[in-house]
């Protein structure tokens, strides 16, 4: 028998800066032992549902509340935050808004010394969860000195060395790379089994989360629960993109051949999808039809040469890298966490300075260019928004840049405006910037930049947080700006992007360039995909049950993709 162990019953929640409701009237139950997976558009209020869960709401963020909301039978509004920790740990979002220690091991022990967990018993359990997490190397380092993606790692383990009932990650995948985000969904899974613990997954990687089953998925939209089914059902059924969800790819693809999905057919995995004869002969004709490379034909517009970089002069961050960036090309750069793709990035703004090599920019050294000077050509949009924004205000904040170059109000105005619109954010430019989530913080900083109309964009992690509304908003914006000539690099994780969009990829493993090519290879090379901690797509997958070769059956479905995508522009 079911036992409830979440419980909203006609629950009603508005923020106090908020005219509206963000959660308006939820019925949801959430049995003990299951784990759900918990979808929306950025701004539908998933992520409000989970600071419900943990005591943020009303402890924290305040506002109107009606209705109810019972954790193992108690209304959440009678427990405090720490009593409710005792039940709901959280990986939240923001990584850096989680950390209390002056060292990993600190953090991850932070809860165990609340509790005055016995020292050796303490030091145990620590180095058993920065293991599984793999950072059992990183102990003594700051929290702070970390990438993005070893951040939510840290935060992870915090959350997995305490025993609770129920454990909420909210968008655990932000910042992982492919293969760790996969050892992470590894991990939820194991723990869920292991413990028995309610897990609750926030993100909007629907298929990386899929990897490993789930028992429901609910789908919010604008402060409402619109679906809740199993995944089975929901995948074959058209809400997810009715209400800007991404499909993973293999529907995607197989619904460009024209197959119909059916919950018979178990769409969730990939795995265990079952395709008909008939349907494998048409995926194949399909991709057939749709193999013509594409040919580029573009010139050197930025050069590196021979960059050497470190910033303690002992671990060499940059080894010995040359590459090219061309002009009007849309340039992915990948790689695993802590492989120097950031840092790369820092070294071409000016951020960090090269201790060997140069730097050229239309055939010109911009080595001893200052970051203001090359700010005017080379623009660059942070992976954590908040090393970026220093204003209270959205519009202030996306109007800064301009501002300084001494633009005319009336053009700063309208230049705002239209970028707001691009990032979806032109309802919120009266808001302070302290009441957005994190994803929108995130296109708070893309706006800023795009504002600037710089000669190269740089991207660190653009669809990090963002929904696929959003993200395909920016990115269609990008991809215009490019045909335009603009010329586009984005540090990302996430492989579909770099699918859809990219031209060429660059992929540093361990400071270097270990593979320069078109993305459709990439992901079919078993030996780049394990140096790179890559993970193959459902594509690979998919070509090889039509027996089809990876590569060309990959680049079958970016030509599709495009050609789709251009036809409703």
């Amino acid at each position: 028998m079911k036992e409830p162990i979440i419980e909203f019953k006609d629950f009603t929640f508005r923020y106090e800066a908020q005219k509206q409701p963000t959660l308006k009237h939820i019925d949801l139950t959430i049995n003990k032992g299951e784990k759900v997976l918990i979808v929306g558009l950025s701004g539908s209020g998933k992520s409000t549902i989970g600071n419900c869960l943990n005591g943020l709401i009303p402890f924290v963020y305040g506002g109107d509340m009606s209705g109810s909301l019972k954790i193992k039978g108690r209304e959440t509004r009678e427990l405090s935050i720490p009593e409710l920790s005792k039940t709901v740990g959280t990986v939240l979002q923001d990584a850096d808004g989680q950390f209390v220690g002056l060292n990993v091991g600190e953090d991850i022990a932070f809860s165990l010394e609340n509790d005055n967990v016995e020292l050796s018993a303490m030091k145990k359990a620590v180095t058993k969860m920065a293991k599984l997490v793999d950072m059992e190397a990183y102990l003594e380092q700051s929290p702070l000195e970390l990438s993005g993606g070893q951040k939510q790692r840290v935060a992870l383990a915090g959350v997995l060395v305490d025993d609770v009932d129920i454990l909420l990650f909210d968008e655990p995948l932000a910042n992982l790379d492919p293969a760790t985000g996969k050892t992470a969904i590894d991990l939820i899974d194991q723990i869920q089994k292991t413990t028995g613990s309610t897990v609750i997954i926030i993100e909007h990687r629907l298929e990386d989360v899929l990897y490993r089953p789930v028992d429901r998925i609910i789908l919010i939209d604008e402060g409402r629960v619109v679906a809740d089914a199993a995944p089975d059902q929901l995948l074959a059924s058209d809400i997810l993109i009715q209400k800007g969800i991404r499909e993973p790819l293999y529907l995607s693809a197989c619904k460009f051949a024209g197959i119909n999905i059916k919950e018979q057919m178990h769409p969730s995995v990939i795995t265990a999808l079952q395709l008909s004869v008939s349907d494998k002969d048409r995926l194949r004709r399909w991709a057939i039809a749709h193999q013509v490379n594409p040919a580029l034909h573009l010139k050197e517009l930025l050069k590196g040469e021979k960059l050497h970089f470190s910033y303690d002069g002992k671990k060499t961050i940059i080894n010995d890298v040359t590459f090219m960036i061309k002009s009007g090309e849309m340039l992915a750069i990948i790689g695993k966490n802590g492989a120097g793709k950031s840092t790369l990035a820092k070294l071409l703004v000016g951020f960090e300075k090269e201790d060997q090599g140069d730097i050229l920019l239309g055939g010109r050294s911009i080595k001893e260019d200052s970051i203001f000077e090359r700010g005017q050509k080379i623009g660059i949009v942070l992976q954590n928004p908040n090393q970026m924004i220093c204003n209270t205000m959205i519009f202030d904040e996306v109007a800064y840049g301009l501002r300084n170059a001494k633009i005319d109000e009336k053009e700063v105005k309208e230049r705002v405006y239209e970028a707001l619109k691009i990032c979806g954010l032109y309802e919120f430019r009266n808001w302070p910037i302290s009441a957005l989530s994190y994803g929108q913080k995130k296109r708070v900083t893309i706006a800023s930049i795009l504002v600037m109309k710089p000669q190269i964009m740089i991207l660190d992690e653009p669809t990090a947080g963002q929904d696929y509304r959003h993200y395909t908003e920016i990115m269609d914006f990008l991809e215009k700006l490019n045909k335009g000539g603009q010329t586009i690099v984005m540090i990302t994780h996430d492989m579909h992007l770099m699918l859809e969009y990219c031209d060429r990829c660059l992929t540093l493993v361990d400071g270097q360039i270990y593979f320069e090519g078109m993305p459709s290879k990439v992901l079919v090379d078993e030996k780049i995909t394990l140096k790179a901690n890559l993970k193959k797509t459902s594509l690979y997958d998919l070509a090889l049950m039509i027996d089809m070769e990876p590569e060309a059956f990959t680049q079958s479905y970016i030509n599709a993709e495009r050609s789709m995508r251009h036809e409703t522009d």
